[in-house]
């Protein structure tokens, strides 16, 4: 018995082993890749003898909304948001596992946007995707698991700031949660801040960069400068004074806030989900080009904004946010 026309459009007409296949079938792997998706699990290279590794789960109504973003962008974002860890370690990707969970009806052409955007960002910087699960579920659930190599360079971890430090930023700030604000008012533009809502643009290659030029503690910008610089604090014993007057506050920002009657600044500090990379150097280190000094490591346990505590939210923190 065949699956009538209408069910052949959903996953449960293709079936598991059918996505997979259309999901992977023609796809191009790395080099790193010696074994992709096919087998019982994949085989990559780790030339460093170690390898990095982090997972984001994206759920849809949390993470995104299929009425503020098309497939192909919540694809990308979930590869976006998973490589930007990898970078913050000071690693470069080497490839990806993908486990997606979705309803029995879900449309085939939302998959196919869904993988497009996935197989588009991580091709940005030169990997694949080597495997992955799949799953029922009552709502789109993806889940995705980045695997990066240090190419011999101690790891950065949160740990590694010392007092005395240059606190630098590299990436947009506040951009997405500007995007966020416009589209919970019910409006789709300016659309610059918009699409940094939708789609994140880690600065990939800063990362290794900053391990290059001596970075001694880093982290990805996910839940706000703030909140995600109290992790480094809380981790290496330290407290971090940042200068508001350091900070880029675009005058895209200025506007949309005007408009909203909003802070552009409290974005720029609190707001999540754009994937600028934050960290430490020391005082006498050169920094890249492309990333700005906006604070600096004291002895302490708090991070202030020009010696004062912030006054409100620092940022996202999952069940204590609705």
């Amino acid at each position: 018995m065949h699956p009538e026309p209408a069910e052949r459009d959903t996953v449960a007409g293709l079936g598991e082993f059918g996505l997979i296949e259309r999901i992977t079938s023609g796809r191009p792997q790395s080099g790193s890749t010696l074994l992709g998706p096919g087998d019982d699990a994949a085989v990559l290279a780790a030339p460093d003898g170690r390898v990095v590794a982090s997972t984001d789960v994206l759920v849809e109504g949390v993470h995104f909304r299929l009425d503020w973003s098309n497939p192909r962008q919540v694809g990308r974002k979930a590869i976006a948001v998973n490589l930007a860890d990898v970078a913050a370690m000071g690693a470069a990707p080497t490839g990806l596992l993908v486990g997606l969970a979705c309803p029995a009806d879900t449309p085939t052409e939302l998959i196919d946007g869904l993988t497009s955007g996935m197989w588009e960002e991580a091709a940005s910087v030169g990997v694949g995707i080597v495997g992955g699960d799949m799953a029922t579920a009552q709502q789109i659930m993806i889940s995705v698991t980045a695997l990066g190599d240090l190419a011999g360079r101690p790891a950065v971890t949160r740990a590694g700031a010392r007092p005395g430090d240059v606190v630098a930023v590299c990436g947009r700030l506040g951009w997405a949660a500007a995007g966020l604000a416009v589209l919970g008012r019910g409006f789709r533009s300016p659309g610059a801040v918009v699409a940094a809502q939708r789609v994140p643009t880690p600065p990939y290659a800063a990362g290794p960069g900053a391990a290059d030029a001596g970075a001694t503690a880093m982290i990805d910008v996910s839940d706000g400068l703030l909140a995600d610089l109290g992790h480094i604090v809380a981790a290496s014993s330290v407290s971090i004074d940042v200068w508001s007057d350091r900070l880029e506050v675009h005058q895209r920002l200025i506007d949309v806030a005007s408009a909203l009657g909003a802070d552009p600044l409290h974005w720029v500090l609190t707001g999540g989900e754009d994937h600028a990379l934050a960290a430490t150097f020391p005082a006498e280190a050169v920094l890249p080009p492309e990333w700005r000094a906006v604070g600096t490591v004291n002895t302490g346990s708090l991070v202030t904004v020009d010696g004062r505590a912030y006054d409100g939210p620092t940022g996202w923190e999952h069940w204590r946010h609705p």
